[in-house]
Order: C-alpha cells, then sequence, then structure tokens
C-alpha cells in the first residue's frame, strides 16, 4: 500500500463543492456592492450625511482618507476623474482590493486555498510611509492637487 503524496500546505485542495468555496467571495462581493451602492444614492457632498473628518474639524489638515467617501461616491457613478481628484489613493486602494478580491474568486474556483499574499513588517512599513508621505504632500501647497 502506497503513502499519498503530501502536498505543501499553500497547495493543498479544498475540500467542498465550489458553491462553498465561492461563499466567502461572494459575500464580500455583496458587501462591496452594498457599500458602494449606499453611497451612490447618498451623496456624502451634501452636507448632514456623514460625519466630518475629526483631523480636518480640529486641525485643517487633510488626512490620507479625506476625500475617500466622495472618491467612492464618484467610482458608483462612474466619474475616475472626479474620483481622482477626490482622493487618488483611495482610488488605488479600491483598485487593489478588486484585484485582491479577483485573485481569490480565481483561487477558490480552482480549488486552492483561498490565502492571500502575506505581507512582512516591511510591507507594512512601506505602506505605513506611503499613508505618511502622502498625507504631508496633499497639505502642502505645491501638493493642493491632491487635496479634496
Amino acid at each position: 500500500m502506497s503513502e499519498p503524496v503530501a502536498r505543501p500546505r499553500h497547495q493543498a485542495p479544498l475540500h467542498g463543492g465550489l458553491p462553498r468555496r465561492l461563499a466567502a467571495p461572494l459575500g464580500a462581493l455583496a458587501a462591496a456592492t452594498a457599500a458602494f451602492g449606499w453611497l451612490g444614492a447618498v451623496d456624502p457632498n451634501e452636507p448632514g450625511h456623514y460625519p466630518v473628518c475629526p483631523l480636518l474639524h480640529l486641525t485643517g489638515l487633510f488626512c490620507p482618507a479625506c476625500g475617500g467617501l466622495r472618491s467612492a461616491h464618484a467610482v458608483a457613478h462612474g466619474d475616475l476623474g472626479a474620483a481622482l481628484g477626490a482622493n487618488a489613493l483611495a482610488v488605488a486602494g479600491y483598485a487593489a482590493c478588486a484585484v485582491f478580491w479577483a485573485l481569490w474568486v480565481s483561487r477558490a474556483v480552482r480549488g486552492r486555498r483561498t490565502a492571500g499574499p502575506r505581507p512582512r513588517a516591511v510591507h507594512w512599513w512601506a505602506l505605513g510611509g506611503l499613508l505618511l508621505v502622502f498625507t504631508v504632500v496633499r497639505n502642502l501647497p505645491f501638493g493642493s492637487g491632491l487635496a479634496p
């Protein structure tokens, strides 16, 4: 009697049918669709619908997320120019999420484990540095194009 061939853990096939493997990615898609649908219907450009950014309210400085709701509203309406003008970094984040979601679905369809990229500490530091530089630049006179 021969023993089964051991596969590395990251390549082990998932058990369960396709509907079960797609449940989590489709649930995430439903949540994102609902969020963008809400933002498409309730305009953040009109005052009173959403809370004010605390950093902007208290200091007058734009945080890295300032303009993110307006950006998502513009994406929901298909206006990429307005979305980039409101918060270009948020648009890059939406695109990155879409790519990671597509990879997640692809791996689920093929029956592979859905663990995505495993960022190391250097990646988190680089992301933090990017957010810091983006925040500083958008608050300086020459970076006013990045301000919402």
